[in-house]
């Protein structure tokens, strides 16, 4: 059968409402007031009260399409995603419901008549296969009597072990809640399903495709496991959209479906040089960009806990695999507009929020992406010196403490290499970390893993840009050597450093390690373990190991630097001062040139309350308070009131940086002596990143001024051009605002009655055949887009028509095509357009009933392939 996703779709809902069922959208994937569950897991989720009995229902029978998610609890498939050809987190359940009014007579023939009837799915009844619950004599009946089964193909289906009720064919949605016995419809794949009886079916299961559950409700499962008489009984079925549709589009694969043959098609796009053997991985990440988008899109977004902790585990899985399999460039967000594309009117919601889903896709790969590239090379690494099947806890704690990788994805990981990992080694080294006192290395998990630091470096740069020190270690790509020449790139290790290590937001320093003539340019400077890394390139001459050298910073970068972290604390305050002390740092990014402060917040942040923040931090740094860092205790330093921000861990000796009474904080950052020195605070942007989170992006001093500089730049072109002065310039722009609305009016007067004229002139040329009424014409028009109105006015004249028009634009062909629906089974529109372009070139599709296209260069040849397609389309209509 040749059918999309998406008519299978309207199909479903088309069947059930001549059945006369009420058709109602999905629900969200978020379960309104059902604490049971994390996410909407089933179509009868959002009917859960009804089939309890504590809401009357509007409508005694009603079909839906529900999206649904699976990554946790009792339906768990998040681990057979990419290992299952049938499974997905996020699919669309398609599902017809019953409260009170019909039972298992009527959903059982309903199910059977879509399945097999001519007329809808048209499967072969020999490929089919059904299970009972083994106490439901009365189920087995019907297919037996009713349906006329052959029994061999009704196989009952008892309790698991030691279990009550509990059965594949006792369906319930959790661990309590409405529950009942089931009825499933298996389909068989195989070639020789004619050769197969019921006793292969029930020793070769995994080789069917499960289609339908229909479940009769009629209990109720208290928490203690009591089942209690629902008020009425009731019909739950549910078939997943992505396994018909591979069974109707003669599929192997869930994944080969059109839905899915795109997303994957476009996955290669973005990434030329995906490794062939990697078939899972690219499932994995045709699923999980699914199911990421819809849950941000409603308004679930990347934490350590809840669903947003599930949200993170599913794009770090995807992003995993994509590394995995050769991708090294951002790509995943940018999967969206093909998602939005194939999903069809399904995906309105993610369409609606398309940026907000981009944006945040995008930031979970960049911030992810230091993690994943790192630790999975460690772990590889790891792998190929394992003896045995068994990742030791050690290894798996070491990947997770000091590279920062998720043990799910270590897990994840070695399933694939058919590795066991020691979780119980894993967990004792957790308990013993609980017990020692660390060093404190959360950002080694950054920077590349392979580096052995011996020496301890001391960071001198709170006091002085410039140190005499001894280089104690030299690496070159991740290898240790006891020299640099000139040329050659690596990192330098100090017995100590007035070079800041990036931490905390704040960047690291640049600068220069000097010995006379011999040169080392610092590009960058990171924190790893217990040692300061100093990434950069030998300008001149060579160093080595164990040679005293000066090492200095560049010290207008680190001015910048340090006003910009100073502001950032200035801003925190002043935030709190306008939400309140709940306003709880998210994250925050400190560089030479802006600042950026990622906090929560519900309240919308008005243009009013940006100026009261500027005005507040600006009051802040005219005050020219002094800015005081002390030593203390982590007790201590609570007592204080000083905040401790959200991600950081702390020794038990802690800074403290009190800017006079309106700032304490707990910081290692680098900071200026007096608010004075930034000069000027001005915010150039505000945005939200997620649910209740804001970033305030910001600049200071110079490059505040230079922001203003540039605004007034631009306001003064702006009135140079409107010809006057910045107190009229309002009033002007609602002038020419109103000026252009009257115009656009008048245009739109203009082209109606265009329209209206072009119509009247297309009508007279309609020829009928057999009752069908044909137009074919090139028209001229100033716009393409117009084709579209004028089509449409012409239906609404003929009934049972073929309307083609064209017209050509800057020597361009566009083409729309348009087809009454009672003629798609005859002739169809995106055929036709296939016709068209194979002639005249550009591009274009549709659907049976509407396609259009252009871009078309073939001028020349337009007349002749229209007389062509009239000629073919006479002699198909004439001939019927």
């Amino acid at each position: 059968m040749n059918i999309t996703t998406n008519q299978i779709r309207t199909m479903f809902l088309s069947f059930f409402k001549k059945k006369d069922h009420k058709i109602i959208p999905s629900s969200s994937l978020i379960p309104n007031n059902d604490p049971s569950l994390l996410f909407t897991n089933a179509g009868m989720n959002q009917f859960k009260e009804i089939f309890l009995g504590n809401n009357k229902p509007k409508f005694s029978k009603v079909v839906t399409i529900q999206k649904c998610l699976r990554t946790g609890g009792k339906y768990n498939d998040l681990d057979n995603i990419g290992y299952s050809d049938n499974h997905h987190t996020f699919f669309e359940m398609l599902g017809n419901f019953s409260f009170g009014d019909y039972f298992k007579k009527e959903a059982i023939s309903y199910a059977w008549e879509l399945l097999t009837s001519i007329q809808w799915f048209n499967l072969n009844k020999n490929r089919l296969w059904v299970t009972v619950y083994y106490k439901d004599q009365e189920t087995y009946q019907i297919w037996i009597n009713i349906i006329g089964l052959n029994p061999e193909r009704v196989i009952y289906v008892g309790n698991k072990k030691n279990s009550n009720s509990l059965s594949d064919n006792f369906w319930s949605m959790g661990e309590n809640g409405p529950c009942g016995p089931s009825t499933e419809i298996f389909y068989d794949p195989t070639e020789n399903f004619l050769q197969h009886s019921g006793e292969y079916f029930k020793n070769n299961q995994d080789t069917q495709i499960e289609i339908w559950n229909i479940v009769f409700m009629e209990y109720n499962r208290t928490l203690d496991g009591e089942l209690i008489p629902l008020p009425n009984k009731s019909v739950d079925t549910g078939m997943g959209l992505e396994r018909i549709s591979r069974i109707l589009q003669n599929k192997k694969s869930n994944y080969e479906i059109d839905i899915f043959d795109q997303l994957i098609k476009s996955i290669f796009q973005f990434n030329k040089n995906i490794y062939s053997n990697k078939k899972k991985s690219i499932y994995i990440i045709a699923d999980h960009i699914r199911s990421s988008a819809f849950l941000i899109a409603e308004n679930i977004f990347p934490s350590n806990e809840g669903r947003g902790y599930v949200l993170r585990r599913i794009i770090r899985r995807a992003l995993r695999h994509a590394h995995t399999s050769g991708m090294n460039k951002l790509f995943f967000f940018k999967l969206i507009p093909t998602l939005i594309e194939v999903m069809g009117e399904e995906s309105n919601l993610i369409k609606n929020n398309i940026k907000k889903v981009q944006e945040v896709l995008k930031q979970e790969e960049i911030q992810f992406n230091y993690t994943i590239h790192r630790g999975i090379k460690l772990l590889e690494d790891q792998i190929k010196k394992l003896k045995g099947n068994i990742l030791h806890g050690k290894i798996i704690f070491k990947l997770y403490d000091t590279f920062g990788f998720p043990v799910d994805l270590t897990a994840d990981f070695c399933k694939e290499q058919n590795l066991q990992i020691d979780s119980i080694g894993f967990m004792k080294e957790m308990n013993k970390q609980k017990k020692q006192t660390k060093i404190a290395n959360q950002f080694a998990k950054q920077y590349d893993p392979v580096l052995t630091i011996k020496n301890h470096s001391i960071f001198k740069g709170y006091n002085t840009y410039e140190t005499t020190s001894i280089i104690k270690q030299i690496f070159i790509n991740g290898k240790t050597t006891n020299q640099l020449n000139c040329g050659e790139s690596g990192i330098i290790i100090l017995d100590n450093t007035p070079f800041y290590p990036e931490s905390g937001g704040q960047i690291g320093d640049i600068g220069e390690i000097n010995n006379k003539q011999n040169i080392f340019k610092v590009e960058n400077t990171k924190k790893y373990g217990i040692g300061i890394i100093h990434f950069g390139k030998i300008l001149s001459g060579k160093l080595s190991v164990n040679q005293e050298i000066q090492a200095k910073i560049n010290i207008k970068y680190r001015k910048n630097i340090q006003n910009n972290h100073s502001a950032t604390h200035l801003l925190h305050s002043a935030l709190r001062n306008i939400f309140g002390n709940n306003t709880i740092q998210k994250g925050s990014l400190i560089t030479n040139l802006s600042l950026r402060f990622d906090f929560s917040c519900n309240e919308k942040i008005t243009n009013e309350k940006i100026h009261k923040i500027e005005y507040i931090v600006n009051e802040y740094i005219i005050q020219n308070s002094i800015i005081n860092t002390t030593i203390d205790t982590f007790n201590n330093a609570q007592k204080t009131g000083a905040i401790a921000l959200f991600n950081e861990k702390y020794n038990d000796i802690v800074r403290i940086v009190s800017i006079n009474d309106y700032s304490i904080e707990l910081c290692g950052g680098t900071h200026t002596n007096q608010t004075g020195s930034i000069g000027f605070f001005k915010i150039i942007n505000e945005k939200s990143i997620g649910s209740g989170i804001k970033r305030i992006e910001a600049v200071t001093g110079n490059k505040a001024i230079l922001f203003i500089h540039n605004k007034e730049t631009k306001l003064n072109h702006i009135m140079n051009i409107l010809n006057t002065n910045e107190d009229n310039i309002s009033k002007k722009i609602h002038v020419l605002t109103n000026t252009i609305h009257k115009l656009k009016n008048n245009i739109d007067i203009f082209i109606k009655r265009e329209l209206i004229e072009i119509t009247k002139q297309l009508l007279k040329k309609v020829i009928h055949i057999n009752n069908i009424n044909l137009l074919i014409e090139n028209i001229n028009i100033s716009n393409s887009n117009l084709l579209r109105n004028v089509i449409d006015i012409i239906q609404k004249k003929l009934h049972s028509a073929i309307i083609i028009i064209t017209t050509i634009i800057e020597k361009k062909i566009y083409f729309i095509i348009k087809i009454s629906k009672n003629l798609t089974n005859d002739i169809q529109a995106n055929y036709i357009a296939k016709k068209i372009i194979n002639n005249i070139g550009g591009k274009g599709g549709g659907k049976s009933h509407l396609s259009e296209g252009g871009g078309g260069t073939k001028v020349e040849l337009l007349s002749i392939t229209l007389n062509n397609i009239q000629s073919w389309i006479k002699k198909k209509f004439e001939l019927l």
